[in-house]
């Protein structure tokens, strides 16, 4: 699994990182995402789906 973000989508909603904290963080000074690993462990697989799919804006995209 790859984990991929597109920070000029990102409207800074937070829900990533509420979903998992291991794997996504909010830019202090915008708010936007920031992916703290692209190839999460099987642990983290479907938290990261769910982050994905919470996204409002689509930031987030799981291959």
């Amino acid at each position: 699994m790859k984990i991929s973000v597109d920070q000029t989508k990102c409207c800074g909603s937070g829900m990533c990182v509420l979903t998992d904290p291991d794997l996504f963080d909010q830019n202090d000074e915008d708010g936007t995402v920031v992916l703290l690993t692209e190839h999460p462990d099987a642990g983290h697989e479907a938290t990261a789906k769910e982050a994905a799919s919470l996204c409002p804006a689509g930031a987030i995209t799981i291959s």
